[in-house]
């Protein structure tokens, strides 16, 4: 059931007093208007504190900086005269004795006749008293097809005609995002260079960023990664770059779902942190990192307050990437944690989300210790798939080499032998190779000339690996992944490179 037809319920089901928390207000009366036309031509009287009633002739600045007076209007109207009355701001008054008794009072009155009075605010703020007497009814961001139209609406009167392609990706970077900022971002980028073009995806992006800034709890990542930037992992690419148009409205035409997220596992420095900037920067989507210590506050019952409105945020922001990293450090040893069962709660919300969620928000989570994460974490359902990420066989190791020395020497590559240093670094990890090259980087540098493949291996020489440390740790992971628990990431599937060395 959508806003209009859930409205419309509660007008002919003569519910007295609905709060509607939103920011859109402009857009929430035009549907209210259009609801009210439907239930037999309904008045709508709209007041606000500066300047009273508006709209209807004979009551304009009625009740102008007088809240008790504007619902003294609600009963100067005939009771049989059908009319909605839409009160702006009105959350800063409930505390005042007369207007909470007056709403009381107001809500007897009008189950038996045709009137609604509706609170529109920006934010839930109801005391206790009228708790019973009120109805919250959300009132949603804009849908995919109202998106499109307002784009249409907007090209249109520019005479440009967009791709479908480009089409889609503009409603889809929208997503999440009022109406009133999806105009004001297009205005802006009309305004850069008199059309909308393909790369306003990025403007539309920052103006998301923007929207996040005010929380506390969520990031917004700005990536340029791309998927190419991450050396091997092949089966992992490929699954990723299977689902790159799986949030379209061609995708839900065609029945597929949205695709729900992944768990990263794997020794550290292996790129998993780069996959979730990655993914993010090739689907065109934005990327919200969550600490989960932020969701940990001091008072009782405001983690798991802080959890819903992490849940809310990203909702609201979707279709977008929400990255949880190291996930394992956040929930280890819930069970033995002294804090009044707050980690339980906080945990128990966050994975009926993961399950039960319907919104295209895409969970990248990533993991370093299999052993700390809770069962329920790894059931089926949470996420789409597992993967192992494990450390990078000789080919990959060649690609990562590749990847770092084409962005670091891009004209001198061809004289690095990317053969020698592969072979020559069993055991490295990506982030590894990527510290090897740079105190290569200071070798040459210290002494005046450009670095090259002798330096690489000197500085590689001096560099002990995780996996010759963390031995034990990782033969765990490896031996776990190997039992069938999770997918192998890489498609050259060999569990170790020389570890016994």
């Amino acid at each position: 059931m959508n806003f209009s037809e859930e409205f419309e319920l509660l007008l002919r089901a003569r519910y007295p007093l609905i709060y509607i928390p939103t920011l859109e207000e402009e857009r929430l009366e035009a549907a209210i208007a259009q609801s009210a036309k439907q239930q037999g031509n309904r008045a709508v009287y709209t007041w606000d504190f500066v300047d009273g009633y508006q709209g209807n002739p004979n009551d304009v600045g009625f009740g102008k900086r007088n809240p008790l007076q504007a619902l003294e209007l609600v009963e100067k109207l005939p009771a049989s005269a059908a009319a909605v009355f839409i009160l702006r701001d009105f959350h800063r008054f409930l505390e005042d004795v007369s207007i909470a008794r007056k709403l009381r009072n107001l809500a007897r009155t009008l189950k038996s006749q045709p009137k609604n009075i509706v609170l529109v605010s920006p934010q839930v703020t109801i005391p206790d008293e009228l708790g019973e007497v009120l109805t919250i009814l959300d009132f949603p961001l804009p849908t995919g097809s109202e998106i499109q139209v307002e784009i249409e609406r907007l090209i249109g009167a520019l005479g440009q005609n967009l791709e479908p392609r480009v089409m889609d990706d503009l409603v889809r970077s929208c997503q999440g995002l009022s109406l009133e900022r999806i105009r004001r971002v297009l205005a802006r980028a009309i305004a850069t260079h008199a059309q909308v073009r393909p790369e306003d995806v990025d403007l539309i992006l920052e103006e998301k960023r923007q929207t996040i800034r005010q929380t506390q709890i969520l990031d917004f990542y700005p990536t340029s990664a791309n998927i190419s930037d991450i050396g091997g992992l092949d089966n992992l690419k490929d699954w990723l770059l299977r689902r790159g148009g799986a949030f379209s409205e061609k995708a839900r035409q065609y029945g597929l779902p949205h695709p729900r997220g992944l768990l990263l596992v794997g020794i550290q420095g292996t790129g998993k942190s780069l996959t979730a900037k990655a993914i993010a920067h090739h689907w065109h989507l934005p990327l919200l990192r969550l600490d989960v210590g932020r969701l940990f506050a001091g008072l009782v019952g405001e983690s798991e307050s802080r959890t819903r409105q992490m849940i809310q945020l990203a909702e609201a922001l979707a279709p977008c990437i929400l990255w949880i990293d190291e996930i394992d450090k956040a929930f280890s040893g819930i069970d033995g944690r002294g804090d009044a069962g707050t980690s339980g709660r906080v945990f128990g919300t966050f994975i009926t989300w993961l399950a039960e969620k319907t919104s295209p928000v895409f969970v990248v989570a990533t993991a370093n210790n299999i052993q700390s994460l809770p069962p329920e974490m790894l059931r089926k359902g949470r996420f789409d798939e597992i993967f192992f990420v494990g450390l990078p066989t000789q080919e990959e190791r060649k690609a990562i080499f590749d990847v770092h020395l084409s962005r670091l020497r891009p004209h001198t590559l061809k004289q690095f032998d990317l053969d020698r240093l592969a072979y020559e670094t069993p055991d490295f990890s990506g982030a590894e190779i990527e510290q090897t090259i740079i105190e290569a980087m200071h070798i040459g540098f210290s002494q005046n000339r450009d670095f090259n493949t002798d330096d690489v291996l000197e500085a590689a020489s001096q560099i002990i690996p995780l996996a010759r440390t963390a031995q034990e740790q990782i033969h765990f992971l490896q031996e776990w992944a190997a039992s069938g628990k999770a997918r192998m990431a890489s498609r050259q599937g060999r569990l170790s490179d020389r570890l016994q060395q």
